[in-house]
């Protein structure tokens, strides 16, 4: 396949600030609506830049910044490729519902800090656009601190005990993982390679003199790349990158769930795992390579994690009472889905990994919203006190089914072409033994999602039990955007564009097809 060509472009830089101009707005402002006003423009506007470049991506094209040099070989640039624009198009689209839901929950709750939390969620998003657009693994590394910096304080927004300490173990686990492991990888990288610039064939793959010896090129130090070396720097990059919750990295994301509900939209859904699962898929594909990884059998190493992760995080879902936990060891499961595409190395794995990526966030997104729509009219949080729900409120709980539906990858929602391809993609590389995974843990999803369908819909409530109708002042606004991405997340099962033709272009440059 022809290389793409760069074209020097301001877009990408523009994508990535403008949330940051925003953060003035919100910061200054005295009305309430106008902080709201900064926010929902910000968030139009990003949308509409990281739209813009569809056309150049698919015609091959990729826009690129180089923004500032450091040292040799340490370059703070952009460049925006067909996976880098799918996770941005996701990102940028869902922070405008976010931002919608945010204002239905936030004052309905009464929150204090909403100017605070508004800030953060467009300094999140900044950061967020800019780990889709890196053009190398350093770039990358700095938005990815950034991201964790930014949502700290939404984790700890209420400022409790239980959110000091969930705040504690969220910076404990996603920045000490990141400086311990992820770091001495990229160190390490760099001094084999010589550079951290992302290449679609892997940045150690072409640093490959010739097959058998695996020898560093010029520019490098020359040091010899076993398997076993290749192992710990794989190893130090799915683990380091811990915003993706492979096991066991990941107690951090249920402690999360401390945090108000939007946040934990953002948080499972568009922003913070999906950095770290992205971050993790760029690295299999854009530093290591599909050749090296198949000539140390390593890709099965990082499929068997995300295959235990699935599982297991399916299991412990089974057990949790409170909806937020039980959507959190869901999406510590889903985000594996994403890992195993990469770890499968064939086309098609590789593009249900990245379809993946949209798909379980427009699912998991609707989900989240319910529950926090949920709470903020009933005040319920526990799966066992939502008997009868549904005829109370028939729109969030219809939304919830929708979405209930996608991460379980079930027809009319897109969540089944994701897996779908991961399937097949596991066929083609003979690995039945995660095709099994794979259909095993579908039917773990179906166990722990129906139960709450069936108690809303078919179930009386309790006698004493009163639950509000959907809709009062605000709650419009917790209600409308989950029944929006239940729809889109059912439109993309019959049109998947423009996400699935970026993800085969994107498999496409990886597999050299």
């Amino acid at each position: 396949m022809t290389a793409p060509a760069l074209v020097p472009s301001l877009i990408p830089l523009a994508a990535v600030l403008v949330s940051l101009f925003a953060i003035a707005g919100i910061a200054t402002s005295r009305s309430p609506n106008i902080r709201e006003g900064w926010t929902f423009g910000a968030a139009i506007i990003k949308f509409l830049l990281v739209l813009s470049l569809i056309p150049t991506v698919l015609a091959g094209q990729e826009p690129a910044c180089h923004v500032a040099t450091f040292a040799p070989g340490l370059t703070l640039a952009l460049r925006v490729d067909a996976m880098g624009l799918l996770f941005a198009l996701v990102s940028s689209s869902l922070w405008i519902l976010t931002s919608c839901y945010s204002i239905g929950y936030m004052r309905t709750e009464n929150e204090h800090a909403q100017t605070r939390y508004y800030c953060c969620f467009a300094l999140a998003l900044c950061a967020t656009i800019g780990v889709a657009f890196s053009a190398n693994l350093f770039t990358l590394y700095l938005f990815y601190e950034l991201l964790s910096f930014a949502t700290w304080p939404l984790v700890t927004h209420h400022q409790d005990a239980e959110a000091r300490r969930s705040g504690r173990k969220y910076l404990g686990y996603i920045v000490g993982a990141s400086i311990g492991l992820a770091l001495p990888a990229m160190v390490a990288v760099f001094g084999i390679a010589g550079t951290l610039e992302f290449t679609p064939h892997g940045i150690l793959s072409e640093a490959v003199l010739r097959p058998g010896h695996m020898t560093a090129q010029a520019g490098g130090t020359g040091i010899a790349l076993t398997a076993g070396m290749t192992a710990l720097l794989l190893l130090g990059f799915v683990f380091g990158f811990a915003k993706a919750g492979v096991m066991p990295f990941h107690s951090w994301l249920p402690a999360a769930m401390v945090a108000p509900t939007p946040v934990s939209a953002l948080l499972h859904a568009v922003a913070v795992v999906k950095v770290g699962a992205f971050s993790v898929f760029r690295v299999i594909t854009h530093v290591f390579g599909v050749d090296i990884l198949a000539a140390f059998n390593l890709g099965n190493l990082v499929a068997a994690i995300a295959s235990v992760t699935i599982i297991v995080a399916s299991l412990i879902a089974l057990s949790q009472d409170g909806l937020k936990r039980r959507l959190a060891f869901s999406t510590i499961g889903q985000l594996s889905y994403i890992l195993l595409g990469a770890a499968l190395l064939s086309p098609k794995a590789l593009t249900g990994g990245l379809m993946h990526i949209a798909l379980h966030a427009f699912g998991k997104i609707t989900l989240f919203m319910c529950a926090g729509a949920i709470f903020v009219a009933t005040g319920k949080s526990k799966i066992s006190e939502m008997d009868g729900l549904g005829r109370a409120m028939p729109v969030t709980m219809a939304a919830f089914f929708l979405g209930a539906l996608s991460i379980i990858g079930l027809p009319p929602c897109g969540g089944f072409i994701s897996k779908w391809y991961i399937l097949q993609g596991a066929l083609d590389a003979d690995q039945i033994v995660f095709m099994v995974v794979l259909l095993g843990s579908s039917l773990l999803n179906a166990a722990y999602f129906m139960p709450i369908i069936y108690r809303a819909f078919f179930k009386e409530p309790a006698a004493a039990v009163h639950f509000h109708k959907e809709f009062y002042p605000y709650q419009g606004f917790c209600v409308a955007p989950p029944a929006i991405t239940a729809v889109i997340s059912v439109a993309l099962l019959i049109y998947p564009q423009p996400f699935l033709q970026l993800a085969q272009m994107a498999a496409a440059r990886i597999s050299g097809m």
